[in-house]
């Protein structure tokens, strides 16, 4: 704590709470950094500092509970802002997508894949050359792997459509939550309770009954399926454990990833689209039309993709499926509104079961990391409670404990940039 005083006879209490890294935080498992606090006072021998008629103890309670909320609120707005954009930023390019392939005859997917991932690359290296983020190297094995898997993921998923009727590849897709929720109880031991898991078979359910229309299977349809959903499931696994692990932004991980995933579309990609539709990508005939379209697609999925891995990293791989599938309600009634697609009481109640589901899972995910956020507010007061006599920073157990009296001390800082996007 340091005393700075000035010619007006003002002077700053600076006070810095860093709590340790703790498995609990709101909707997803995170490090808690409480807020850096200055407090400025006039000069005054005497100037109290806590309210009169507040005891030591009360005054220490309310200051860390206050702290609490205000980060607890600023990352709920953080991950609203990062669902909203990855909602919004999805169905735009697939109304942009669904021009382009549908109505002007560009059916290479994969190769246009690629390229999204080069201009988001690109993107991201001027906003790095105008130092909007900070470039933090790490594990080049990790991201080199991370990137060709991810690259690899997208190809499979093409080709399962590809090679598979549309229901079949629905189904594959509605595969991917329960797949992720298998594979991170086992290898990580995340534990999903009895309400996340209902809410889940509801929203599965929903989906279900509005997309899957039929079941037609094959041997090597259903191979490129398994084999696509267990390596989104990795991917995403990977997206939130990365940036746990090596405390990076999402940012950071994307710009450092997107070379390796645009190089492995990039060269696999006119091969798989020639497999699928026996046309070759480089003898299509380019209009001016199609071009703009194509640029609109490239520019949308900066977005697309920035968004994926903020609320991967903000959130989890099991919920950005959850939300994945709200994209693809949304999808599904603006193609019967606007473009006036065929639609049933069918796919009206599989929508509405899928929004129940996605309700139910919101609400539990919140009402959990509540209770969650509560043990550990309370953990944290009772260590200061017990500190109460020391009027002291402890830093090292990560309490801040403010005396009665102050006295002079250097302030002890702790930033961590990593964690912003």
């Amino acid at each position: 704590m340091t005393h700075k005083r000035s010619s007006s006879f003002h002077f700053t209490i600076v006070i810095t709470v860093s709590v340790p890294p703790s498995p609990l935080k709101p909707t997803q498992t995170a490090p808690i950094n409480l807020l850096c606090i200055i407090l400025c006072y006039r000069y005054s021998p005497s100037a109290p500092q806590k309210p009169t008629h507040l005891s030591s103890r009360s005054w220490q309670d309310s200051t860390l509970s206050s702290l609490k909320m205000s980060d607890s609120q600023k990352f709920q707005l953080g991950t609203i802002g990062a669902l909203s954009l990855s909602v919004v930023s999805s169905v735009s390019i697939v109304i942009c997508n669904k021009a382009l392939i549908s109505t002007l005859g560009f059916t290479f997917a994969t190769t246009l894949t690629s390229w999204h991932l080069l201009v988001t690359f690109c993107s991201l290296h001027v906003a790095l050359l105008m130092k909007l983020f900070e470039h933090k190297p790490f594990d080049a094995r990790a991201v080199m792997g991370f990137g060709i898997l991810n690259g690899i993921s997208i190809g499979l998923l093409n080709l399962s459509l590809g090679f598979n009727s549309v229901g079949f590849y629905q189904m594959t897709k509605l595969a991917i939550i329960p797949c992720t929720v298998l594979l991170e109880t086992l290898f990580f031991r995340k534990m999903f309770s009895k309400s996340i898991q209902f809410s889940l078979m509801i929203l599965l359910l929903g989906v279900g009954i509005a997309t899957v229309t039929d079941l037609q299977l094959n041997a090597l349809g259903s191979f490129l399926s398994l084999l696509a959903v267990l390596t989104t499931c990795v991917a995403q696994i990977m997206t939130n454990t990365i940036q746990k692990k090596f405390k990076v932004s999402s940012t950071q991980l994307l710009y450092q990833s997107c070379p390796y995933q645009a190089l492995t579309l990039f060269i696999a990609g006119p091969f798989l689209d020639w497999c699928l539709t026996d046309l070759n990508v480089f003898a299509f005939k380019y209009t001016p039309q199609v071009l703009f379209f194509i640029v609109l697609s490239c520019l949308i999925s900066v977005s697309v993709n920035f968004s994926t891995f903020l609320v991967i990293g903000k959130t989890s791989a099991v919920t950005y499926q959850v939300l994945g599938h709200l994209k693809t309600c949304l999808v599904l009634a603006f193609g019967y509104v606007l473009l006036h697609d065929p639609f049933s009481w069918r796919n009206i109640l599989g929508i509405l079961v899928a929004i129940v589901g996605m309700v139910l899972y919101s609400y539990y995910c919140t009402l959990e990391s509540q209770q969650k956020s509560n043990e550990v507010s309370s953990a944290q007061l009772s260590q200061a409670k017990e500190n109460e006599s020391d009027p002291l920073i402890s830093v090292e157990n990560g309490a801040a404990i403010l005396g009665d009296s102050v006295g002079p001390k250097a302030p002890a800082w702790s930033s961590n940039k990593d964690l912003h996007a």
